[in-house]
């Protein structure tokens, strides 16, 4: 078993920033790939980052849209990962939420993650 706690979410002007945490416990075999997702109200859940834990480094995958501007991070100390969000735009408003899996073949496709997260809610206001 593994659970996910995201935090970190709130309001912020567009421009902004913001950082996600996803504190995770449990087996550890389970989350070696830990991923951001968002949904916004009447869309399809999407991939936003992931990054792949493994002992001779990581990969680290984002989606178009938050190139440049997001960043995806790890603290294994912690057992945290984090996203630091820059330069956020409205359509970046959604409920983020923290997966894990063992080694997704599509870091993207939330029907392959087994754990999540309550979510945090991002909005971002003009």
């Amino acid at each position: 078993q593994v659970q996910l706690v995201e935090s970190g979410g709130g309001s912020v002007q567009a421009g902004g920033s913001l950082r996600l945490s996803c504190a995770a416990s449990g087996d550890t075999y389970s989350r070696k790939c830990v991923a951001w997702f968002r949904q916004a109200p009447g869309k399809e859940r999407e991939g936003v980052a992931s990054i792949y834990i493994d002992v001779g480094g990581s990969a680290i995958y984002y989606a178009d849209s938050v190139k440049g501007r997001f960043t995806i991070s790890q603290d294994n100390a912690k057992n945290t990962v984090y996203l630091q969000m820059n330069s956020l735009k409205l359509e970046d408003t959604a409920m983020y939420y923290c997966a894990a899996a063992p080694w997704p073949a599509r870091w993207y496709d939330p029907r392959l993650y087994n754990y999540w997260g309550q979510g945090t809610q991002v909005t971002v206001s003009s």
